[in-house]
């Protein structure tokens, strides 16, 4: 058994058939994840001796924060969805649906924060008063 392989491997999964088009890139695609699967497996192991950490626990680690950074992301996406989108935001059912989350999470999922990011990126505020911060949930 090697612990880093085997992690390497579970964050790195070989492509079904099915899941490349076209279907003669399918060898190309393993061959992709294959190298990746051993870049993954050096990263891990340099990283776990550098911090001397385990190599499970640091991948946990690593893929907590990627939940977060992408958490964070949906956020502020339902905030210009919902603030920014012009002058019909839009509806709570489409960003439910497409963020998996219901439409009453919806309207509780951004606030004032999230505004203020999303403000800041596109270089423009809220469409007037409809843009009233919702609770901010962590």
């Amino acid at each position: 058994m090697d612990l880093v392989a085997d992690l390497a491997a579970i964050r790195n999964p070989m492509p079904t058939p099915d899941a490349v088009a076209p279907a003669d890139l399918y060898s190309d695609a393993c061959a992709a994840v294959e190298r990746h699967r051993i870049d993954d497996a050096h990263h891990l192991e340099a990283a776990s001796d550098g911090l001397d950490t385990d190599p499970l626990l640091l991948a946990l680690e690593e893929a907590r924060a990627r939940k977060t950074t992408a958490d964070a992301e949906i956020r502020r996406l339902l905030a210009y969805g919902r603030e920014f989108h012009g002058p019909r935001p839009y509806r709570l059912e489409s960003l439910a649906e497409a963020s998996g989350m219901t439409p009453s999470g919806i309207r509780t999922a951004y606030g004032a924060e999230e505004l203020s990011q999303v403000s800041h990126e596109i270089h423009r505020e809220p469409n007037g008063k409809a843009a009233k911060p919702s609770r901010h949930r962590d």
